[in-house]
């Protein structure tokens, strides 16, 4: 059984142009990083993570100390993606950490007060501006779980070419 990982840099024809995806998400990952660094965002972020069953925990750390925690992991995955245009295995781990960030942002849709409001009238599902901010996740946790497929070994994933 093969279980050597995979890099989209080392790879040819379409599957080398998710390379594109890992620098996007590097990019994206040291923005959201830097962003968890100042006030407004710390306390931007608070109502979610304070609502949140997975990371509510954070909250020991006080309302920046929580943000700085965020920070420093966002950082930490934008450099394992980094690292992962050289090493299978580190690609892997990030675009891993990617996933599960992106899937517990996005289960802030469903457990943050307010954030959506269903209905059966019209209009079944109405968000507010937060909302519409967390909407977004599902494509960055989809651009991580496609990574995290591309540089999973080829006996793990049997429906990639090779």
């Amino acid at each position: 059984m093969n279980l050597s990982f995979n890099i989209a840099e080392q790879g040819e024809g379409s599957y080398r142009a998710l390379a594109i995806l890992r620098w996007v998400m590097v990019v994206i990952f040291v923005s959201f990083g830097t962003q968890k660094f100042t006030l407004q965002s710390a306390q931007g972020i608070a109502q979610f993570i304070s609502n949140s069953p997975f990371i509510s925990w954070l909250s020991v750390f006080g309302l920046r100390g929580e943000a700085y925690v965020l920070g420093v992991t966002e950082f930490g995955i934008a450099a394992l993606l980094a690292a992962g245009a050289f090493s299978p295995l580190l690609s892997a781990i990030g675009a891993l950490m990617g996933v599960i960030t992106f899937a517990v942002t996005w289960s802030f849709f469903f457990t943050t007060p307010g954030v959506v409001k269903w209905s059966l009238s019209t209009d079944p599902m109405a968000w507010n501006l937060a909302g519409e901010f967390l909407f977004k996740d599902i494509v960055l946790l989809c651009v991580c779980l496609v990574l995290l497929l591309a540089s999973l070994p080829r006996s793990i994933v049997r429906s990639r070419a090779t």
